[in-house]
């Protein structure tokens, strides 16, 4: 684990400084498929910054709300640089929000722009896995293992290396379907379908899930719910080759 960069008298947490080079290498990564999709490639980086500025205020914001009895006493501290103190799903709502918002007022049709992003999430998935192992977070459960790895305190299935590993192997598949001449929108649907397909097992060897009923795992049953839900778009989607006039309505 390498949660700090000591560079000079500099502290660089080097989880962070992963997470910016995978939003950057993402941007490009958009902008390369922009004119596949056709779009132009600065819509597509307008898109990104817009939802990822817009997740940031909101996921601090949310982590706020959660807390305001502290940060009531010392508004400051909503300024203070802290990845540590962003809650998630604020953040994400409020990115997709914004996102959405950009993408009508620009008149862009949501199918393609969602398949031209896609590359660049998987990017971003990748460079998330290797946070995640810089940082320690999204640890294993308990292993005996021969690849098992020494953190916090015990030996551990390295989830982290797991979650690259899928990672990589979903954008060389994202990577290879995009070629293809395939329904607007399928792209984008697949590769969460695939990602939902890979939590669900890869939160097997997780050792930080939300146990929810006793044994159930909240995060494999939002998946679960996820795949379903892309499956069906897939279906719905594919049957708007053959009446076109079933998915205009998916043009914002």
């Amino acid at each position: 684990m390498l949660p700090v960069l000591q560079v000079g008298p500099l502290a660089i947490q080097f989880p962070g400084l992963i997470m910016l080079a995978g939003i950057w290498l993402a941007i490009l990564a958009a902008e390369h498929a922009a004119p596949r999709r056709g779009l132009i490639p600065d819509q597509l980086s307008d898109v990104v910054l817009i939802s990822l500025v817009a997740g940031i205020v909101g996921a601090r914001l949310g982590y706020a709300l959660h807390f305001l009895d502290l940060y009531l006493e010392q508004p400051l501290a909503l300024l203070a640089l802290n990845p540590n103190t962003l809650s998630v799903f604020e953040g994400f709502a409020v990115g997709i929000l914004a996102s959405l918002v950009f993408i009508q007022r620009k008149q862009l049709a949501l199918l393609p722009v969602l398949d031209a992003l896609t590359p660049g999430i998987a990017v971003f998935a990748i460079a998330m896995g290797i946070a995640h192992l810089a940082s320690g977070d999204a640890f294993g459960a308990p292993s005996s293992l021969p690849w098992s790895i020494e953190l916090w305190g015990a030996r551990r299935h390295p989830s982290q290396v797991y979650e690259t590993l899928a990672a990589s192997l979903m954008f060389w598949i994202v990577l290879r379907v995009q070629e293809m001449q395939v329904f607007q929108g399928f792209l984008f649907t697949s590769f969460i379908a695939l990602q939902a397909t890979a939590r669900l097992i890869l939160e097997a060897f997780r050792g930080d899930s939300l146990i929810i009923a006793g044994s159930l795992r909240a995060a494999q049953l939002v998946s679960l719910v996820v795949l379903v839900a892309s499956l069906l778009i897939l279906h719905f989607l594919s049957r708007g080759i053959r009446n076109p006039d079933e998915t205009a309505s998916l043009r914002l």
